[in-house]
């Protein structure tokens, strides 16, 4: 199957009807995920299959799936073994001396940055006052990105694809972390959770999209008018993706928002009565019901390293002034964990992605609800590859990112149609898409009239008009809601 047999650009299906859907999905569900193309990822793109900004929405005949953009969508069936049997052998080994340069380099690069601007960002070299202050502008984005890339090597160490010693990686990812004023163990362990349920609608720990039942709820709109409001505004939109940016990570550390909020099953009943954004369940108390009692001893060990930084800091500025410490550290700080914030929203979110209730999820599909994209020099060696390899690292977490090219190559050969890339435009591409996403991607539901493991495949809608359109629902009667996932009417009275 050539790249030519996928579905054609959106601005080809702008009068499409019913029947030519239904003609197209029933040659594409015929088959498999070996018979899909296998380019690069600088060659296979979702974007320009189904680029809508500024199309009018179309619908779709029931009882088949089909991706926000209107691509036929088929519910995987390999598993984790064939992915992990198409990767080599030399991609799984780790190396402690070529981690340790990688670390060393980011410090050095910290530390040079530093220095220069201290001894030559001064009156003496620079009189203007006015390019002394874009000067060190231009230092607090520099200092963001080495340090998110030394963020990414801690990260590297909680998934232990750092070396092959476990106290050599949890030693340098607390180190790295507490300095970046991150819990390392506490964040860790919450991550680990999110990999072993990315996708999972009951148990996902990042980025978890609001169902339509949650956005009406906080909208205030009913269930059955979204698919003929009136979109957003641009200005909402914006002020939305500034206080994600901003706040985000801070928001998920205090308050575990996107997370998951089923904390009443936690085993060991720590989550009894908790719900996100009441403080609670967070990454910084041990009672928080994001871990289990065996792991308290570390989210304290996490604490101590965020005193640590804290007290250095404390230091710092009183011996050389507040204002010192917020352009060298803390506008720098805000830029590593915008970059987080934005890597992380768009590998887990795209319209071309489902998400998947509990009785449909299984890891090897959760784990290709994920998608790669393309940064250019900052994302391949600022961010070591992060942003560009990341459906690879989702299957097998402990594979290094310099072996992560040549593995995710492997592994597109068994993923086939389920591969997800978006590389258009290249790093301008990467931050466009925050925009583009942010209008595309509200809430999910299921398709309208999906039966079978199919209703429980929830895709992102919007009422902004892009892709395919919100279903249509019958108003509920007196005493009935609506399920939270399938959208189909229950009795309260049941």
């Amino acid at each position: 199957m050539s790249t030519t047999a996928l579905p054609q650009r959106a601005s080809m299906r702008r009068n499409m009807t019913a029947e030519s859907v239904a003609s197209t999905t029933a040659n594409s569900l015929d088959s498999t995920p070996n018979d899909s193309p296998t380019g690069s990822a600088s060659s296979t793109s979702l974007s320009s299959l189904g680029s809508m900004e500024g199309e009018e929405s179309f619908k779709v005949p029931e009882q088949q799936l089909y991706d926000s953009y209107g691509n036929p969508f088929k519910i995987p069936d390999y598993t984790i073994k064939d992915i992990r049997d198409a990767i080599p052998k030399h991609c799984f080994e780790r190396s402690a001396v070529r981690g340790l340069a990688y670390v060393a380099r980011d410090w050095a690069a910290l530390a040079s940055t530093f220095y220069i601007f201290n001894a030559y960002c001064t009156p003496e070299y620079v009189p203007s006052y006015a390019a002394r202050c874009v000067l060190w502008g231009v230092y607090t984005i520099l200092q963001g990105l080495t340090g998110t890339g030394l963020w990414v090597l801690a990260h590297e160490c909680g998934h232990q694809s750092f070396s092959p010693n476990k106290t050599l990686n949890d030693t340098v990812g607390w180190f790295c972390h507490s300095a970046l004023l991150v819990p390392y163990f506490s964040w860790k362990i919450s991550h680990g959770k999110h990999h072993k349920a990315t996708g999972n609608m009951e148990r996902d720990m990042v980025f978890l999209p609001r169902t339509r039942e949650q956005h009406v709820t906080k909208t205030g709109w009913l269930m059955e008018e979204m698919h003929e409001l009136l979109e957003e505004t641009p200005i909402w939109t914006a002020s939305s993706l500034i206080i994600q940016q901003l706040f985000g990570w801070q928001s998920y550390l205090l308050a575990n928002v996107t997370g998951h909020n089923n904390h009443h099953k936690q085993p060991e009943g720590k989550g009894a009565g908790k719900k996100n954004g009441d403080f609670s369940v967070n990454h910084f108390v041990p009672s928080s019901p994001l871990y289990e009692r065996k792991d308290e001893h570390l989210i304290l060990l996490s604490d101590l390293g965020l005193l640590i930084t804290s007290s250095i800091l404390a230091l710092v500025g009183w011996k050389y002034g507040f204002s010192a410490v917020f352009v060298w550290y803390i506008i720098p700080y805000f830029w590593v964990h915008h970059w987080l914030v934005a890597i992380t929203y768009l590998q887990h979110t795209d319209p071309s992605l489902p998400h998947y209730t509990g009785e449909t999820w299984n890891f090897a599909r959760g784990a290709a609800a994920t998608i790669d994209r393309e940064f250019g020099f900052i994302g391949r060696q600022m961010f070591h590859g992060i942003i560009e390899t990341h459906v690879l690292h989702h299957y097998i977490s402990t594979i290094p990112f310099y072996h992560a090219d040549e593995a995710t190559e492997s592994i597109k050969k068994v993923m086939g149609q389920h591969y997800r890339a978006d590389v258009d435009g290249g790093s301008l591409g990467f931050l466009s898409a925050l925009w583009k996403i942010a209008r595309r991607c509200q809430w999910v539901e299921p398709n309208a009239g999906a039966k079978g493991d199919g209703a429980n495949v929830l895709f992102y809608r919007n009422r902004n008009g892009h892709g395919v359109a919100p279903a249509k629902l019958p108003p509920t009667a007196p005493g009935k809601t609506r399920n939270r996932f399938t959208l189909e009417v229950e009795n309260d009275d049941e």
